[in-house]
C-alpha cells in the first residue's frame, strides 16, 4: 500500500506546533479516533515507547508505538511495535511566511501481517477520515 500523506498549513510558528503536534498526551485533542494515550517518557527521546488506544470498528484497541527519529522543531517519527496493523508515522514541519507559518506534513505507511491484511483497506479508510484540520491543530498549539 502506499503511504497517507497530508500536508496542512498551519497559522504559528514550527516550534509550537512541532511540541504539540508531538505530544502523545495531546493526541485525543487532534486525533479523533485517539481515545487515550500513555507514555514511559519524554516523547523527544528515541526509543521512548507510547501507547495509543483508539476506536475502530466500535471497539476499542491499543497499540504501542515507539519513537524512532526527533530532529525538532522540523521531523518526528514513531513506529509500531507488533500487532497486525502496524502503523509508521512521520510528522515533518517546515516553516512558512518567514517563520510565522507552518507546513505540517504526516506521511503514515502501514506494515499488515495475517488478519492485518484483511482488514487494512477499513484502517486506511479510517485514517483518512481522521485526518486534521489547520483548524484542530492551531487551536492546541
Amino acid at each position: 500500500m502506499p503511504p497517507i500523506v497530508i500536508s496542512i498549513e498551519i497559522d504559528r510558528p514550527p516550534a509550537d506546533v512541532f511540541a504539540y503536534a508531538t505530544d502523545p498526551s495531546r493526541f485525543p485533542e487532534w486525533q479523533r479516533d485517539v481515545v487515550a494515550v500513555g507514555t514511559d517518557g519524554d516523547p523527544l527521546t528515541v526509543g521512548t515507547k507510547f501507547t495509543t488506544t483508539r476506536r475502530f470498528a466500535g471497539a476499542k484497541r491499543s497499540l504501542v508505538q515507539e519513537v524512532s527519529e526527533v530532529s525538532p522543531p522540523h521531523r518526528w517519527s514513531a513506529r509500531a511495535i507488533g500487532g497486525p496493523i502496524r502503523p509508521d508515522a512521520t510528522l515533518v514541519v517546515d516553516p512558512i511566511n518567514g517563520g510565522t507559518r507552518s507546513r505540517v506534513t504526516f506521511t503514515i505507511e502501514y506494515r499488515a501481517d495475517g488478519v492485518g491484511k484483511v482488514i487494512l483497506p477499513l484502517v486506511i479508510r479510517q485514517t483518512k477520515g481522521a485526518v486534521p484540520t489547520d483548524a484542530v491543530l492551531a487551536s492546541g498549539c
